[in-house]
């Protein structure tokens, strides 16, 4: 199933939950709609639901308009962030609420619970519920499976495992799928393009990658948690002059928001730095640098060679992790 929304708002009083939105879903495409609380996101997901009327524009399902048809005759299946089970049904009782005829038996091994028909769903583990809501959701074989924070209840290494299973179990099924998070590792991780929103409008559309190595704007590469963004860089001849020292860019005169990676920031250079924490994170060593005059500095090195607390360093800004943000005086 296509999915198109054309000019939708939602306007609450004189509040915008969504201002003017366009998107478009391709047949048997994953996107995830990205963004911090208030973006409008869950409002976006509940207008294609027709669980909310917008107060403008269309949905269009497969050509066909459904701006104005009920949530059941939609065709879709939709799963909530707290799986919505229900205690006094068993497994099998809560996946025939979605579908009074569905084959159990298949649905429970799609989703790696074979044989747990019978048991109450007060006995599964919160990464078993969100598997048999999941189950209930594909029971109506809905054109266009909607989830709503699926996995934003469980802890982080369940997520990490269970997002991995979900993906290839859309690819498998080719099912059509809008996804709602919070989340920028499950949003990478689980689908084909990611839509950032802001403030009840989209911020940047692209695949994982492009939005990871091509921020839009300073908005979106603070939301993706990177800190190293000097706002207002005056770039001359090539080079950014930033708060922490200059780096070549690519860009025309002009000031604009530069963004320099953590791992864009090596040792050996110009740039004298003390080290205020270094935080262990596996393949890489975290570290906050102070530069006299600047904002924080953030660097990720490889544990071999990072620093300790309370460490003079020096070091450089690499041009190939920094990107010129959209925006400046000179566009």
């Amino acid at each position: 199933m296509s999915l198109s929304v054309a000019g939708v708002s939602v306007r609450f009083g004189t509040a915008d939950a969504l201002a003017d939105v366009d998107l478009a879903v391709a047949d048997s495409e994953v996107v995830a709609v990205l963004g911090p609380s208030g973006s409008g996101k869950s409002t976006l997901l509940r207008v294609v639901a027709g669980l909310q009327a917008p107060s403008s524009g269309r949905v269009v399902l497969d050509g066909v308009d459904v701006t104005g048809v009920p949530p059941h005759r939609r065709g879709l299946g939709l799963m909530f962030q707290d799986g919505a089970l229900f205690p006094h049904r068993d497994v099998a009782g809560n996946i025939r609420f979605g579908n009074g005829s569905a084959d159990v038996g298949s649905l429970l091994e799609l989703v790696g619970l074979p044989d747990a028909g019978s048991r109450r769903v007060d006995t599964l583990s919160g990464g078993e519920q969100q598997r048999v809501a999941l189950a209930r959701a594909l029971a109506p074989s809905p054109r266009l499976l909607m989830l709503d924070e699926p996995l934003g209840q469980l802890d982080r290494a369940l997520r990490e495992r269970l997002v991995v299973e979900l993906r290839r179990l859309f690819v498998r099924l080719g099912t059509t799928v809008l996804a709602v998070t919070h989340d920028q590792r499950e949003a990478f991780a689980l689908a084909d393009r990611v839509v950032v929103m802001a403030d009840g409008r989209i911020a940047q559309v692209g695949t994982p990658r492009e939005v990871w190595e091509r921020p839009a704007s300073e908005f979106v590469a603070r939301f993706l948690g990177f800190t190293n963004v000097a706002p207002r860089a005056v770039i001359t001849d090539g080079y950014a002059a930033t708060p922490w020292g200059p780096v070549a860019v690519d860009a025309p005169d002009g000031e604009r928001a530069v963004l320099i990676r953590p791992a864009g920031v090596r040792p050996g250079g110009d740039i004298e730095a003390t080290v205020d924490v270094a935080t262990f994170a596996g393949e890489r060593v975290e570290v906050l640098l102070t530069v006299a005059g600047a904002p924080p500095l953030e660097a990720h090195w490889p544990p071999a060679s990072a620093p300790s607390a309370g460490q003079t360093v020096s070091v450089g800004l690499d041009p190939a992790e920094a990107v010129v943000l959209p925006g400046g005086t000179w566009d």
